[in-house]
């Protein structure tokens, strides 16, 4: 039912009402998915199978998957990546010398030393 090429509908999750095509059947019960939603794994309960499908080889890549949707007059969703940015530095604050006082400190009395 979920083979390689077959058009589907996303149930669940973020993507959820969009259609997308299964590009690679994963073990157990997910199917890898593209389309006009995001390319990545997904669970076979949170599909439902069109009766459409699409002449696309098993991990076809999203430019081909995009080319197929195109033949249907469907749109893809296209992800870039972000740009890199500079990351702002944190200056460190800088040390404040200490001011002489004015008046002079008091010195502290040994109890050795006893007045004689």
């Amino acid at each position: 039912m979920f083979d390689v090429g077959r058009v589907c509908v996303k149930l669940a999750g973020r993507d959820a009402g969009q259609k997308c095509v299964v590009v690679d059947v994963l073990e157990g019960k997910y199917v890898l998915v593209d389309g006009m939603t995001r390319r990545r794994k997904c669970n076979m309960l949170h599909l439902e199978p069109l009766e459409e499908t699409l002449d696309i080889k098993k991990g076809a890549s999203h430019a081909e998957v995009a080319a197929a949707f195109k033949a249907l007059n469907l749109e893809v969703k296209t992800t870039t990546k972000k740009a890199k940015t500079a990351k702002p530095k944190a200056a460190r604050k800088a040390k404040e010398k200490p001011v002489a006082d004015a008046k002079p400190k008091k010195e502290k009395k040994d109890p050795a030393k006893k007045k004689e």
